[in-house]
């Protein structure tokens, strides 16, 4: 199975000028947008909606910091108004692999083209 990438801007609603710019990892198992917190900083000040507990991939439980109000653009389709999660994330070479969840792409209007590893526009939301 082939992994899809797409680049990802991220910012403050309260401090236009704090932006995160990125490639992310499309994961349709995870909930949210998930940002290593060591960028918390970036993005300048935002309101921290709750701590959560979160299962990652190895079956532990970390805790994440869901915050916001942000406005999320994936590259290719219209922004959206959410909120990111925060985690502790160790870099692989250096380098952070932020996540793409599912929230974002329903809310997004994107589907993943797993044929074609690539992101595709859905037309209309399913309200049924």
């Amino acid at each position: 199975m082939g992994r899809i990438i797409s680049s990802v801007r991220v910012t403050n609603l309260f401090e236009q000028e704090a932006v995160i710019n990125c490639d992310a990892l499309v994961d349709t198992g995870a909930a949210y947008m998930v940002l290593p917190k060591a960028w918390k900083e970036r993005i300048g000040k935002l309101n921290t909606v709750r701590e959560i507990d979160c299962e990652i991939a190895t079956q532990e439980i970390v805790k994440g910091e869901v915050c916001g109000p942000v406005e999320i653009k994936i590259e290719g389709f219209e922004p959206v108004y959410s909120e990111v999660l925060f985690l502790d994330m160790k870099p692989v070479d250096g380098i952070y692999e932020p996540l793409i969840g599912y929230i974002i792409l329903e809310q997004s209007q994107v589907a993943v083209d797993m044929l074609g590893h690539r992101l595709v526009h859905v037309k209309k939301t399913d309200l049924k």
